[in-house]
């Protein structure tokens, strides 16, 4: 079982930057893919980014291609999403999530098997 630990959420201004971090511990992180969701107060959770065990493959919601971009450092046994031209309706809780089919690119959260306890992310206008 793989624990995950999200840090670097806060407080930031519209059109600046956040970095996301997700450590993992209990197992090496290369053998998972790996997800970012995020969930604003009454709603849904959704999905933001994703990335293949190798970082071969990423995929983005279209609310969010071209401001973020997810990476892995598997030697860090650590996962970032990196938050550029942050917007107010980018505001939520985020979580990392892995799940372990390793070149699978899964868009839902119901297909992965471990979570953070998610970061909050708050941005003012």
């Amino acid at each position: 079982q793989v624990q995950l630990v999200e840090s670097g959420g806060g407080l930031v201004q519209a059109g600046g930057s956040l970095r996301l971090s997700c450590a993992a511990s209990g197992r090496t992180l290369s053998n998972y893919g790996m997800g970012w969701f995020r969930q604003a107060p009454g709603k849904e959770r959704e999905f933001v980014a994703t990335i293949t065990g190798s970082a071969e493959i990423t995929r983005y919601a279209d609310s969010v291609k071209g401001r973020f971009t997810i990476s892995r450092d598997n030697a860090k046994n650590t996962v970032y999403l990196q938050m550029n031209s942050l917007k107010p309706e980018d505001t939520a809780v985020y979580y990392c999530a892995a799940h372990p089919y390793l070149m699978s690119i899964l868009l839902s959260r119901t297909s992965y098997n471990y979570w953070g306890q998610g970061t909050q992310v708050t941005v003012s206008s």
